[in-house]
């Protein structure tokens, strides 16, 4: 029994120190969320770049936890100090504008009154086939049809056709 409460008891105690945790979760996140920003829109997904570093911190806190190296309030402290850092950049993004322009990417248009505008889709790198798939998804059939189109931020294509606007 003696064994059984030693194995517990220390599950909870600290492995590193707890400014060192909290140095460590803060520099992950921002790191890690700083360079999301720079990859192309469509690198993460349908998900906003915030809410993908998020789950795939937390992710990786909680599995160390279930590792033997480190403990559960390790984990659970990393895990506290992610969010935190998710709250604080929602928080201050929905405040301040300019925060919000900082982490995540405006829209970006590629489709100009049915003008292919290659540059930008060489920057996200969207092919013809893969802008014209998500076109046809939306029932538009040609470029002469679309107004504007635009990635947005999560990697998603909004398209304004021209029927829409009259």
């Amino acid at each position: 029994m003696e064994q059984v409460e030693t194995t517990i008891s220390g599950l909870f105690q600290l492995e590193l120190s707890l400014h060192e945790l909290l140095i460590r979760g803060s520099i992950l996140y921002l790191g890690i969320l700083f360079l999301m920003r720079i990859l192309p829109r469509r690198a993460g997904g349908e998900l906003a770049t915030m809410d993908l570093v998020f789950i795939l911190l937390i992710a990786e806190a909680a599995t160390h936890a279930l590792g033997e190296y480190s403990t559960v309030t390790d984990a659970l402290i990393i895990i506290m100090t992610l969010m935190f850092w998710n709250y604080m950049i929602n928080m201050l993004s929905f405040y301040f504008p300019f925060f919000e322009k900082l982490v995540s990417a405006p829209p970006l248009r590629v489709v100009r009154e049915g003008k292919l505008l290659r540059r930008n889709m060489r920057r996200e790198f969207l092919t013809m086939e893969e802008l014209m798939e998500n076109l046809h998804k939306r029932g538009v059939e040609s470029l002469d049809e679309v107004k504007a189109a635009y990635i947005e931020a999560d990697g998603q294509i909004t398209v304004i056709s021209r029927k829409q606007n009259g």
